[in-house]
């Protein structure tokens, strides 16, 4: 059974970092794509970042240059190191995983497979 534990989450202030981690296991071969997504409270879930198996990420616009998503295949895990954050990126945030390779690294959250339960994150101005 595919399990992903997102960690790291917290409450900081604007202009802060935090960096969130998504551990991931209960597989026999690795994910070919993982994600980060974010939902706030009547909002719809919206991609963040997204990397597949070759090293190719996408990001949202809301967050290039301020985000950057990274894997440790050895220790699998995944990563969101979260710089300048802002009020608006005030969430919770989840980690995805999909195992097919039809297509590459997307935010669609309907491509995934599997989810972790989310970390909050705060951003006070």
């Amino acid at each position: 059974q595919v399990q992903l534990v997102e960690s790291g989450g917290g409450s900081v202030q604007a202009g802060g970092s935090l960096r969130l981690s998504c551990a991931a296991f209960g597989y026999t071969y690795s994910p070919y794509c993982m994600a980060w997504f974010r939902q706030a409270p009547g909002k719809e879930r919206e991609g963040v970042a997204a990397v597949d198996g070759d090293g190719s990420a996408i990001y949202a616009d809301s967050v290039k240059g301020r985000f950057t998503i990274s894997q440790d295949n050895a220790k699998n895990t995944l990563y969101l190191q979260m710089n300048s954050l802002i009020p608006e990126d005030t969430s919770m945030y989840y980690c995805a995983a999909r195992f097919y390779r039809n297509i590459g690294a997307v935010l669609s959250p309907g491509r995934y497979q599997y989810w972790g339960q989310g970390t909050q994150v705060t951003v006070s101005s």
